[in-house]
């Protein structure tokens, strides 16, 4: 079963969309009894699954079998992380500061040792270093990551929310980033997880369409129509 697991994420990987979709459904009651630990946050129920989902995929994307730990084990902090990261953006959850105190440590410990071996290092090699165990710096690090903004960059297209929107001058960024955020809450919801998962997470159109169960097509359509909405509500 567990060959069969890692075959999947292999294949997940090289961006055999079956095989992630199928590890989606197959650990939806997993992903569910995460997102149900934030019940009651002030986020909607299918929300919360939804950035389950975002971190479920991110978990993917940065297993390694030679981690010596089950993929779930892995996971949950990603899962986790993700859904307390956007609850903590929100003003909704605190990261604590034996938490924020990890994340130091392991970012310290990254630099260190990409100067001294003049790579990237392996999960395994950080967790050796920092005497933290994968699960915990998964959890650490994305609980504690850089929050996503209109800033960031779309998944495949490079594209930021504001460079679709409009070049905002230096001197109207505050205010037009307030008046954006207010905008997005106008939007009915689903197309709001559509921006939300693009450009505040910065997942592929492919990807955003695995988490929302629907196609891809479907999300670019959701998506302009989205954009649309908000251009015509920022004038």
């Amino acid at each position: 079963m567990m060959a069969d697991i890692f075959e999947q994420i292999r294949l997940a990987k090289q961006g055999d969309r079956d095989a992630s979709q199928s590890l989606v459904e197959e650990n939806s009651g997993l992903i569910w009894s995460v997102a149900r630990r934030f019940f009651g946050k002030g986020l909607d129920p299918d929300d919360l699954y939804q950035l389950g989902c975002v971190g479920f995929l991110k978990a993917i994307e940065g297993f390694d079998e030679n981690y010596g730990t089950k993929f779930s084990t892995y996971a949950v902090p990603k899962i986790s992380g993700e859904i307390r990261r956007f609850l903590r953006d929100d003003g909704t959850v605190k990261v604590s500061r034996s938490i924020k105190e990890q994340a130091a440590k392991i970012r310290s410990a990254r630099a260190a040792l990409e100067q001294r071996i003049g790579r990237e290092p392996t999960m395994s090699e950080l967790a050796r270093e920092t005497g933290i165990s994968p699960e915990d710096i998964a959890f650490a690090e994305t609980a504690t990551g850089a929050a996503d903004s209109i800033n960031r960059e779309s998944g495949e297209d490079g594209f930021t929310l504001e460079l679709v929107l409009g070049d905002f001058g230096a001197e109207e960024k505050m205010v037009e980033h307030v008046a954006l955020r207010a905008a997005i809450e106008k939007l009915p919801q689903r197309e709001r997880q559509v921006i939300a998962l693009r450009y505040y997470h910065g997942m592929t159109q492919q990807n955003c369409a695995k988490v929302m169960h629907v196609s891809q097509v479907q999300i670019s359509r959701l998506e302009r129509k989205a954009v649309d909405f908000l251009r015509e509500n920022m004038k």
